[in-house]
């Protein structure tokens, strides 16, 4: 039991090795060997209520807490079930990722996908950094519902550049936290090799730029190829017509004829 719950924590932050200084990189490894590999950018956006200037109305304020660079993690790896837990600022957040590998019926049979399917972040309205006099302030947890987001067949990678926005309840109030995260590589499970992203499944948002982006060259080169090729055929078609007996018009040009 020991041995297993060192190589549950067997974790590196590599968000060093970044060029954007809002982008995160995760590792957890097990047995020397990487399980589970998480990059992204994140934001919570968390509403919180002060007192109004009369002191006996209370207004919403809105804190926007990134998820700070250094942050301690841990994590676990499993055959079908992982975990990546994220804290930061001494504790005062925590993100939880829970990720989820099943079986799918496909038209081509029976298929594995993984995706992740809980988030909980846990936040201290104490905390002075993003809340501002909070009306009693303490912690809140705030989760997801019936989640089922970065689905991803198994083998693969999930990625997406897109911001994605994914709305948590808070035990505070029920008041909806929103997570936006953008430039994401995540892979929880079957990781061939040390440090290494399999192969990458774009997420929609992504295709669709991508297409968008191809889709006005794809029409160019079709429309160039249509312009040559109506002009070769205007080639060919007057050549052979030049090389053709012209027969005179006017009738009196076969006189001679006869």
């Amino acid at each position: 039991a020991a041995a297993r719950l060192a190589a549950e924590q067997e974790v590196e932050n590599l968000s060093g090795l970044s060029p954007n200084p809002e982008k995160d990189i995760f590792v957890v490894r097990e047995n020397r060997t990487t399980c589970l590999m998480a990059e992204f950018a994140a934001k919570f956006i968390v509403p919180y209520d002060v007192w109004a200037s009369n002191y006996v109305d209370l207004i919403t304020e809105q804190a926007d807490i990134p998820l700070s660079r250094g942050a301690e993690i841990k994590g676990k790896c499993g055959a079908n079930e992982s975990e990546l837990e994220i804290s930061w600022l001494e504790q005062a957040y925590t993100l939880k990722l829970f990720f989820l590998k099943e079986g799918h019926n496909t038209s081509r049979g029976q298929e594995a996908f993984w995706r992740l399917s809980r988030i909980q972040f846990i936040y201290d309205t104490a905390e002075r950094t993003y809340f501002k006099d909070a009306v009693s302030p303490g912690k809140h947890t705030a989760s997801s519902h019936r989640l089922s987001a970065l689905v991803t067949p198994a083998g693969k990678s999930y990625e997406c550049q897109a911001q994605q926005t994914i709305s948590l309840i808070s035990s505070d109030h029920q008041k909806s936290v929103q997570l936006l995260l953008s430039e994401v590589r995540v892979q929880p499970f079957d990781i061939t090799a040390d440090f290494v992203f399999s192969e990458e499944h774009k997420c929609p948002v992504d295709q669709r730029e991508q297409l968008e982006e191809t889709l006005p060259l794809i029409l160019g080169l079709i429309l160039g190829l249509v312009i040559v090729i109506t002009l070769c055929v205007y080639h060919i078609h007057h050549k052979l017509t030049a090389n053709q007996v012209q027969i005179p018009r006017d009738r009196s040009q076969y006189k001679h004829m006869g």
